[in-house]
């Protein structure tokens, strides 16, 4: 009786200190992906012209800071909250501090607080792939509308405890929850908006340089950098066995990277003539968003195969959209994140090392993923062609032709980076 009576107050303790060390690992690994907000600012920034760097930073800057507030006060209830399979309720009610709780092992603010920059990175891919002449007004309803229903919604088909977890979907950390989502919305705002003044000479596409490359490979890097709190983060813990998952994550979280960088540059190069900076740097981005879903289900040598088949497609990718479906997107943004977060998440069923195709696992996994990535890739496609559309018919989506010409800096915010 005395022995128990010794060790209630041990496992108490032993509880409180998982819980500690889990807020805080949740809450750095958030950290870290803040950061990657800056790494999105910088790629946009640098692989589009000097005239528009300051509606660039400011779009990157209002898609956290309105994300921020609008998924605190709805998106996040809607993407957790109990409902039904196809959407949350505010049973949750994030934004009363009564309603804290350690359920799960850790701050329900916690929580919150990763949830929140995984939402802002949704918005965030669409400001690439519209860049240069986009209103920045209606950009800012876009950037609500997306972390107040379009993120929220798919996202709890699926984290949310909906239908697509209810089947048995995969996916991590994000490759489609997040990534696609991006991309798709993304896909479907340039296709509303047009090609940039000068990018389609009879017919065929020209290229349009971006101003500072250095600024691109910083920005690569910092997101790179921000991707080891995405994908371990993921994890949601870091006390028992979390912490091995952990170290996986993280080491194929980088080997995927590295495949990619390295598959795309050797792609370019035959193809090209040349070992493009551009398009490898784009090849990193492919692989670290291919790997995300599948970064605690496959081996390193899995996630390598994920990088390189990521690398090479996305050369073509970029092509191919630029090229015959002639939608321009400055940055690449639909083919890292839509594409290859697509394309990451198929893969999943293939290479799971339980349940996946290669692994003896049949195509019951590799079917489920695939109805995971029609279906949010459908939500979006749809939700963003709504929105845009709507956008384009009442407040007007593109800025003017003098105003795209000569740059949205000075005439959209009266500064510019460069004077």
């Amino acid at each position: 009786m005395e022995e128990t009576l010794t060790t209630i107050p041990e496992a108490a303790a032993a509880v409180g200190l998982d819980i500690s060390i889990n807020n805080v690992w949740l809450l750095v690994t958030t950290f870290l992906v803040m950061f990657m907000q800056p790494g999105f600012a910088m790629v946009e920034a640098g692989f589009t012209r000097s005239k528009n760097s300051a509606n660039i930073l400011m779009k990157n800057l209002m898609d956290f800071a309105i994300g921020s507030l609008t998924y605190w006060f709805i998106g996040y209830s809607l993407m957790y909250g109990e409902g039904n399979s196809f959407i949350g309720d505010f049973s949750l009610a994030a934004f009363n501090p009564a309603l804290d709780s350690y359920g799960a092992g850790y701050s329900d603010f916690s929580d919150l607080m990763f949830q929140t920059v995984f939402a802002a990175t949704a918005a965030t891919i669409v400001s690439g792939a519209m860049a240069e002449r986009t209103k920045f007004n209606a950009y800012l309803i876009f950037s609500l509308v997306i972390t107040l229903i379009i993120y929220p919604v798919s996202g709890h088909w699926t984290w949310g405890g909906g239908w697509l977890s209810e089947l048995g979907f995969i996916d991590f950390a994000g490759s489609t929850i997040v990534h696609s989502v991006g991309g798709w919305v993304g896909l479907a705002g340039a296709a509303v908006l047009g090609p940039r003044l000068g990018k389609y000479v009879n017919g065929k596409a020209k290229a349009i340089p971006g101003h500072n490359l250095a600024y691109g490979a910083l920005g690569v890097f910092i997101l790179w950098f921000g991707w080891f709190g995405f994908n371990p983060g993921s994890e949601l813990a870091a006390t028992g066995d979390s912490t091995s998952n952990i170290a996986r994550v993280a080491l194929t979280t980088n080997l995927s990277a590295a495949a990619g960088a390295a598959a795309a540059m050797f792609v370019a190069w035959a193809r090209y003539k040349r070992p493009t900076l551009s398009l490898s740097l784009n090849g990193a981005l492919a692989g670290l968003v291919a790997i995300t879903a599948g970064c605690a289900a496959v081996s390193p040598f899995g996630a390598v195969i994920i990088g390189v088949v990521a690398g090479i497609v996305l050369v073509f990718s970029v092509e191919f959209i630029d090229q015959k479906l002639k939608v321009d997107d400055p940055v690449g943004a639909i083919s890292v994140h839509g594409v290859c977060g697509a394309l990451g998440t198929l893969m999943v069923g293939l290479l799971a090392t339980d349940g996946g195709l290669f692994y003896g696992g049949g195509f019951k996994q590799l079917g489920v993923q695939a109805v995971g990535v029609i279906s949010i890739g459908a939500w979006a496609l749809a939700t963003g062609f709504i929105l845009f559309g709507i956008l384009k018919a009442t407040n007007g989506l593109r800025v003017s032709r003098r105003i795209e010409e000569e740059g949205l800096d000075v005439y959209e915010h009266g500064e510019a980076v460069y004077n």
